[in-house]
């Protein structure tokens, strides 16, 4: 299992990179940011940044959307990257929450998704493709270039569209009940649309905190630097229940019901510890999504989701111990899981 690690581009953007050498060191496989140019820095200036001073670091969005750059644009950053440092980029892409929202738009539609999907890696790997009924191509793209997307996704449709036409799939949330059921459907769709079920690389994302130990004083602090990933989540949670109910077949309750107090999200505090309009979500939730507790905790949970067939693990470090998750990952986790290198 690969370990990959996602930080906000909070200036000082040097100190972001400083903390991607250091996960590079401690054995992770894969630097992710938040994509919201809005909220934080924009990402694909610092991403150059850590792939000069990385060796084997795969860098991307966690995730990008089809709306904030065109197209053609998003394919050119993610294809002058790869020609700087070898195939070392990766697309994680999806509707456009934060990044959206905040500029006061909607997300995109799935179709547009699709489309932008398919537009983005061909160009990116030097096909020619039609974007807004003009066919282009970037000539200067060389052989062998690569890009792999993988979406994010929760509901039914959007899991569809996963497996029928994305490279990895990208679960924000680490409760193995619902990876498990999200997993299914996924490669049910890939084997439904003539694909190998087991060619999608999947990506679990969450946030981890290590504690020294398991005493209610300090799973108590992880939570609360945790809980705001509980309503982060909940904002794709709200669209699913708008669009398919309360009770819904087709989403499970085990997803849904926990926003049932969810009074609203203002997105200044959007993936912050302490973020005021997460109270509503409860302590159970918190340790279904995340990983808290001890390393040997933290290993049994990760054993649990790659017997479920989970490639990857991105440990969300937005807390008050970014360094020392890292170095406890490094020392206590990694090593026994055996990650090393990037696996795009």
């Amino acid at each position: 299992m690969d370990i990959g690690l996602v930080l906000q581009t909070d200036p000082p953007a040097r100190l972001l990179i400083d903390r991607m050498i250091r996960a590079e060191r401690a054995g992770f496989s894969h630097g992710w940011t938040f994509d919201s140019c809005v909220l934080w820095q924009e990402p694909f200036v610092i991403y150059s940044r850590i792939l000069a001073e990385t060796e084997r670091l795969t860098v991307g969005p966690m995730v990008t959307n089809p709306s904030t750059r065109t197209w053609e644009v998003t394919a050119s950053l993610f294809a002058t990257l790869n020609d700087m440092y070898g195939n070392r980029t990766v697309c994680g892409i999806g509707r456009g929450d934060s990044a959206m929202r905040v500029a006061g738009r909607h997300p995109a539609t799935l179709e547009r998704l699709s489309h932008a999907m398919h537009a983005i890696k061909e160009l990116a790997e030097g096909r020619t493709v039609e974007v807004d009924g003009t066919e282009m191509h970037l000539p200067w793209v060389g052989e062998g270039r690569r890009l792999p997307v993988w979406m994010g996704a929760y509901g039914p449709k959007a899991l569809a569209l996963t497996g029928r036409q994305a490279d990895g799939f990208i679960l924000q949330l680490a409760d193995p009940y619902l990876t498990e059921f999200m997993i299914k459907a996924v490669r049910a769709a890939a084997a439904d649309a003539g694909r190998d079920p087991d060619a999608l690389t999947i990506c679990v994302a969450a946030p981890a905190y290590v504690t020294a130990d398991d005493s209610p004083a300090a799973l108590a602090h992880a939570r609360e630097q945790c809980r705001w990933f509980g309503g982060m989540v909940g904002n794709h949670v709200a669209d699913l229940v708008r669009h398919y109910g309360e009770h819904s077949d087709l989403v499970p309750d085990a997803l849904t019901a926990y926003i049932k107090d969810r009074q609203g999200y203002d997105y200044s505090h959007h993936g912050r510890a302490g973020n005021p309009d997460t109270a509503f979500v409860p302590d159970e939730i918190v340790d279904r999504f995340c990983l808290i507790g001890p390393p040997a905790t933290q290993l049994a949970r990760l054993d649990h989701l790659r017997s479920l067939g989970v490639d990857q693990f991105a440990v969300y470090a937005m807390h008050d111990a970014i360094e020392a998750t890292i170095d406890a990952y490094g020392t206590d986790v990694i090593p026994q899981l055996g990650a090393a290198g990037a696996r795009p």
